[in-house]
């Protein structure tokens, strides 16, 4: 089996064999329109355009107020690179094998060190490497395939290069003081509840310097199609942002979830397992200040997206520019007794998502049509009149785009992996089931039009036993556990 560093350099040979193989020829872009692709990293629905009460990101809400926001889209796989991996490829995890970040091996027990879609998917076209072939400029600034975050700011971590044209990987003052973070463990970042405040101006910051090196090649590349890509890494761990994004949100006044008795008795066991044994003994001020310094980030992250978007509008791009902004999944703050991702619950599998294409009648409004970030390929081909690989999982989201009261699919899914056996979730209108290692770890039910806190489990309710089954088959059929 191929190396990823192996993969790497042959990927200027695959990429000559693609077309042949796909029959994706070259196009030229009907439309001309760009696309601007803006993900956070480890960004939950904690946004006031999605309602919340406290959380300030006036970026993000203006971007929603002129595009369509999906209400219920949701990730592949709540952790970094098979999520990434998932959505960039348009395939879904089962498929590009990528079901662990590099080097963690905290759930998984039969994966290589450095897991790459491309050790097992060679010859895929992946959602920028389109647009490449196309004529377009595709160019990457930050975090778009897995970086390990803190420890590889600055660096191209587990990229692919066929899919860019131009690289930029900023590295600030975030990085540089990496010493001075407070952590639980001390010593210990990117995996472990951690943040710090800064002084100094946001522009040396890791995400300030994205901001920066984006607009440059706003202005640099303004007269052609584009496609950008712009990862930002916050408010990933450690939490780290100026101190006056800090001071918006004062500990005091940040309240902690409070837990249903599913939750405080922690069954099934392997909807729990993310729980990290640091953060049980964190005190209730330690909880707030996580949370404060969440938020910050999230503020921090917000005005640097504003600045690029300020650039597209100051540059006229807009009117020809289609925009997306999401996460790559979901996040814990303390609900259901967890932190960070890798669970299935909703506040884990949902994802922040805004689609603003110029022209679409439904701009301005939000849908709750069933979404997936493995639709994001298809319907960025399909806005720019590009001729997409037939192989992809997703489905175009352009009709919600159309009409909000549109339905592109019945569910959307999830999952995780527990070892050596698999979680997996379905999410319909108004039920979400999980299915822990074929039911032999458990299984969940809740009622989403009832329960949005997920705070009983109704899996075992005789009256329900009809939906438990209809939704279990759905489930084994697409994990591949039954024709």
């Amino acid at each position: 089996m191929r190396t990823h560093q192996t993969v790497l350099r042959l990927t200027c040979i695959l990429g000559l064999l693609l077309a042949i193989q796909f029959s994706v020829g070259a196009q030229t872009p009907t439309s001309q329109l760009n696309v601007l692709f803006l993900i956070a990293d480890d960004l939950n629905c904690d946004l006031h355009a999605y309602g919340h009460p406290r959380v300030q990101s006036p970026n993000i809400d203006r971007l929603a107020a002129r595009g369509v926001r999906f209400e219920r889209a949701y990730c592949q796989f709540p952790l970094c690179s098979p999520s990434r991996s998932s959505f960039l490829t348009g395939r879904r995890p089962n498929v590009t094998r990528v079901l662990a970040n590099p080097g963690s091996g905290r759930f998984s027990t039969d994966y290589r060190p450095n897991t790459h879609f491309r050790d097992f998917l060679p010859y895929t076209v992946t959602l920028p490497q389109l647009f490449r072939q196309n004529g377009y400029f595709v160019a990457r600034v930050g975090k778009l395939y897995h970086y390990g975050v803190p420890g590889q700011i600055g660096t191209s971590g587990l990229d692919d290069l066929a899919s860019w044209e131009y690289v930029v990987n900023p590295a600030g003052r975030d990085k540089a003081e990496e010493n001075r973070v407070f952590s639980l463990i001390p010593g210990s970042y990117g995996g472990t509840l951690s943040w710090m405040a800064t002084e100094g101006s946001e522009l040396e910051h890791t995400d300030g310097l994205s901001a920066t090196a984006a607009i440059s090649l706003l202005e640099q590349h303004k007269d052609k199609p584009f496609f950008l890509a712009v990862g930002m890494y916050r408010p990933h761990t450690p939490y780290v942002a100026p101190k006056k994004y800090f001071d918006l949100y004062p500990p005091a006044g940040v309240p902690l979830p409070q837990l249903s008795t599913d939750d405080q008795k922690r069954l099934p066991e392997a909807a729990y397992l993310s729980a990290k044994k640091e953060q049980e003994s964190m005190t209730d001020q330690q909880r707030r200040e996580a949370i404060q310094a969440y938020w910050a980030s999230i503020t921090f992250m917000d005005a640097q997206i504003g600045r690029v978007l300020g650039a597209l509008d100051r540059l006229g791009l807009s009117r020809n520019t289609v925009v997306v902004m999401t996460s790559d999944h979901g996040y814990h703050l303390a609900e259901h007794g967890l932190w960070q991702k890798q669970s299935l619950f909703e506040n884990s599998a949902r994802v922040p998502l805004v689609v603003a294409a110029p022209g679409a009648a439904a701009n301005g409004r939000s849908t709750s049509a069933l979404a997936e970030l493995v639709d994001l390929y298809p319907t960025l081909a399909d806005l720019c009149g590009l001729t997409a690989p037939k192989y992809l999982d997703g489905k175009s989201l352009k009709p919600a785009l159309a009409d909000p009261q549109a339905r592109i699919k019945e569910a959307a899914y999830t999952q995780v992996r527990r070892g050596r056996y698999d979680g997996y979730s379905i999410r319909t209108e108004r039920w979400r089931y999980t299915l822990w290692d074929g039911g032999e770890k458990g299984e969940q039910l809740f009622d989403m039009q009832s329960d949005l806190g997920e705070t009983r489990n109704l899996a075992h309710e005789a009256q329900l036993q009809p939906v438990v089954a209809e939704l279990k088959q759905k489930v084994l059929i697409y994990s591949g556990s039954t024709p």
